[in-house]
């Protein structure tokens, strides 16, 4: 259950709040990413010096161009991630099939496997127009057209009065092309940040990736969710109300459409990314290692056998949380609760997913960092259980003018448990993760295992969604001889004067399921997990041949 997030995050993060649930493995890639963009600036830090003796450091206020321009470039990152986490509860409020939410969460991929294209975005440009700009300045074009042509046609793609509905297929290919872009146009931010500051700032480039896309995630989604809803429009900001919201989906769209052409343009012609200011001593030099030998590089990391264990422990580790993460938050929805509500909720949640990591942190600086992971696992479980029974709760709170005060402490104090677990697993993984991987090529070996842990949670929280719907029972009652097994059926029931009723939610059969895989995991794999730990340098660093 995400409260508006994804609010991950930093590069991958994502960042996926109560949100849309399927936001979670988003928020976790780009939070995820975000360690690799530290330790890469780490590595730079500790070279800036000359014959042992440190620089002389002239502060922020000469680069504060630099870093308002990345600070804008992540925002613009998270405007996209923010629009593609809100469509499912816009779509849920349609009333569309758990399958078709099944379908739209593969949006939530491209961050978890940008690193299948990494390496032809750091290897291919051109030169005289600059490494990264021949790959940010397209990919910004491509965002800005596709939020543009989609401005003119969303309002008939999610058209619920239709003869088929919202248009699920459509929407899923464009907003996957969307999050696509916006994984591409982050691998070149990350790579252009490092050497657009200087070696004394460059710190702030994981600020600006942090900052700038929670910003922009919350200006796509809880900001938009909030003014696009015509009850807390007329509630909160309106003398008299209104049938819409004060902006609409098109609307939003088109306005950041413009933006990114408008900003695109400025930075193609004004930004040189090849000024004798860049190149100067004070700026790190970039790698060029070639696509085929980065390919070759990754292929021999996960051959070692003890990177090849903790990878397939990763990506079977979030099974247990899969309906709790990817199905709650639409289930809430789906009983009356407003998504406006819901997304605002993200609000008060922040202080806490900042704190939470500088706590957790001293507790996982140790040699076994993931003695915590197996001791938070059981709890986040619980809470996967206790989800459940918040959904059960739901509808027999709800009154003619909504849900009680309590009610949304309830959800939100519910939230708050759940961040302490999820948070207390993803900082020991990352600690761990840092501890093993190589030094000598510590950028790559962090990035394949965030990645390998992104996907660990976003194949489950597809496959949850998508068996909501079977493992559902309905009947027809008030018209003889008609089922519900199928939207058909379920349209001729009630042509016939009848009404589908759920005799068996699925939702709740697969957290029960979810839960006792999830233990079986960790009784006998997590025990697994934990050993992992007891193995030396050696079996976790590469052998590369020259």
């Amino acid at each position: 259950m995400e409260l508006s997030e994804s609010i991950r995050h930093a590069n991958g993060r994502q960042r996926k709040p109560l949100v849309v649930t399927t936001d979670m493995s988003d928020r976790e890639a780009k939070m995820s990413d975000q360690e690799t963009v530290d330790e890469e600036e780490a590595l730079i830090r500790s070279s800036d010096s000359e014959d042992g003796h440190p620089r002389v450091r002239n502060g922020i206020r000469g680069e504060l161009g630099n870093v308002s321009l990345l600070l804008f470039l992540y925002v613009l990152q998270g405007i996209p991630l923010g629009l593609a986490g809100s469509i499912p509860l816009i779509m849920q409020s349609k009333n569309v099939s758990y399958r078709d939410q099944a379908y739209f969460s593969f949006v939530f991929w491209p961050f978890s496997l940008k690193l299948l294209w990494a390496p032809l975005v750091d290897s291919l440009y051109v030169r005289q127009f600059g490494r990264r700009k021949s790959w940010l300045v397209p990919t910004q074009y491509l965002l800005g057209l596709f939020m543009l042509g989609l401005s003119f046609t969303v309002d008939s793609l999610l058209d619920a009065d239709g003869p088929r509905g919202p248009d699920v297929v459509t929407l899923t290919c464009v907003f996957f092309m969307l999050a696509f872009l916006a994984a591409t146009q982050d691998i070149a931010v990350d790579g252009w940040a490092l050497t657009m500051l200087s070696r004394e700032n460059v710190g702030y480039a994981s600020t600006c990736n942090s900052v700038g896309q929670t910003a922009g995630y919350f200006l796509g989604n809880v900001l938009f969710l909030a003014l696009e809803s015509a009850d807390f429009c007329n509630k909160y900001l309106r003398f008299e109300p209104q049938k819409q919201g004060i902006v609409t989906l098109s609307d939003f769209l088109f306005f950041w459409g413009i933006v990114f052409m408008v900003s695109t343009t400025l930075v193609a012609i004004i930004k040189k990314e090849n000024s004798k200011q860049q190149r100067s001593k004070r700026r790190p030099k970039e790698e060029t290692q070639g696509v085929l030998e980065t390919y070759k590089l990754l292929f021999s990391i996960i051959k070692m056998p003890a990177v090849f264990t903790f990878c397939c422990l990763l990506l079977t580790s979030k099974i247990g949380f899969s309906a709790a993460d990817a199905v709650t938050g639409l289930k809430l929805v789906e009983a009356g609760v407003p998504k406006a509500e819901l997304a605002l909720m993200a609000v008060p949640m922040v202080p806490l997913q900042i704190l939470l990591p500088v706590v957790i942190s001293k507790y996982t600086a140790g040699p076994r960092p993931l003695d915590i992971f197996y001791k938070a696992f059981p709890f986040r479980l619980l809470i996967g259980l206790e989800y459940a029974l918040l959904v059960w709760w739901t509808p027999r709170v709800k009154h003619d003018e909504g849900f009680p005060v309590y009610y949304y402490a309830v959800v939100l104090l519910s939230y708050a448990v759940h961040q302490v677990a999820l948070y207390s697993m993803y900082v020991a993984c990352m600690a761990f993760h840092a501890k093993v991987s190589d030094p000598v090529i510590g950028g790559t070996y962090m990035t394949l295992l965030n990645t390998v842990t992104n996907l660990g949670g976003n194949w489950p929280s597809t496959l949850a969604l998508w068996l909501v719907d079977p493992l559902t029972s309905k009947e027809c009652r008030g018209a003889a001889s008609q089922t519900c097994g199928s939207v058909e059926e379920a349209g001729l029931c009630v042509k016939e004067g009848g009404a589908c009723l759920t005799t068996l939610d699925g939702y709740y059969v697969e957290s029960l399921v979810c839960v006792v895989i999830g233990l079986c995991w960790w009784l006998f794999l997590g025990k697994k997990m934990k050993r992992l730990q007891e193995e030396g340098s050696s079996a976790w660093h590469c052998r590369i041949r020259k």
